[in-house]
């Protein structure tokens, strides 16, 4: 058991910052969660909330009083864009005796990350998740109203990640030593078709679903229906249409870092059943 410290989390209403918290806490951590409004903030208990805003470096002292890690996302600000504030956080960081960061990988190069990446100063880690499990929410609306999941590429492969093991992997890094300077890629424990996640959701939903596959054309109608800007619709056409090895390639790395094996795609269907219930 390693001793207790104090770790503020940026993004901690987020999919995967909740997590971290929550990791955090489980293992008798005290947690400051950031917030640019703190009557908005809804948190567990014992949670501390500080505000500041990531964009605004000069805002962050407080925050870090009294801190040993700290979680970074990339983006901030009302419209979350990339932060181009990275080497002033870091000064900050160091000024206020922060040992450890994580930063949460967006997908691609940020600033932010850059500026970590460059520090020799502190201890940080990169965590890359895969797709996240919970990507699955995104067919609830079709599964309640019509028993029916519509995706292109339904044979496209991903070892897709549960959000609690990006919040394990994270709580380990920034409590204990051995992960300064260190790339993290985050998977689950297996390689999965859509529709292997289709009939996996199935059975914890104890209800026949169905699993329509569409053609290009008719997924980027679907996008475009929805306002997707072009660069997105780009980016999903790759993802999924070309997964990159990286996607689909059990790392095991949750298991390593955190102990314990990584879990599954049936766990958090079991934990998720009643959000695709009607």
């Amino acid at each position: 058991m390693t001793r207790k410290q104090k770790i503020l989390v940026t993004g901690a209403t987020g999919t995967v910052g909740r997590h971290v918290v929550a990791e955090l806490l489980a293992r008798g951590h005290e947690v400051r969660a950031l917030t640019r409004d703190a009557a908005k903030a809804v948190l567990p208990a014992g949670v501390e909330v500080a505000e500041g805003d990531l964009t605004a470096p000069g805002t962050l002292a407080p925050a870090l009083e009294g801190v040993t890690g700290l979680h970074l996302i990339t983006f901030g600000g009302a419209a979350y864009t990339p932060l181009e504030t990275g080497p002033r956080i870091l000064e900050t960081a160091r000024s206020a005796g922060v040992r450890r960061i994580t930063v949460l990988h967006g997908g691609g190069p940020t600033p932010l990350e850059d500026a970590v990446r460059a520090d020799g100063g502190i201890d940080w880690t990169v965590l890359m998740p895969v797709e996240f499990m919970a990507n699955a929410l995104e067919w609830v609306d079709g599964i309640v109203a019509s028993g029916e999941v519509r995706e292109p590429f339904v044979t496209r492969l991903s070892a897709m990640v549960h959000e609690g093991d990006i919040g394990a992997v994270a709580a380990v890094a920034l409590t204990e030593a051995g992960h300064g300077q260190q790339e993290y890629v985050i998977t689950g424990p297996e390689v999965l078709t859509v529709g292997d996640k289709v009939t996996t959701l199935a059975a914890a939903v104890g209800r026949e679903i169905t699993l329509v596959e569409l053609t290009e054309e008719q997924a980027l109608a679907r996008w475009r229906a929805a306002y997707l800007p072009e660069d997105v619709i780009g980016f999903l056409l790759e993802a999924y249409g070309n997964t990159p090895e990286v996607g689909r390639t059990v790392s095991g790395t949750v298991e390593k870092v955190t102990g314990r094996p990584a879990r599954t795609f049936a766990q958090w269907a079991a934990e998720h059943a009643d959000a695709f219930r009607p």
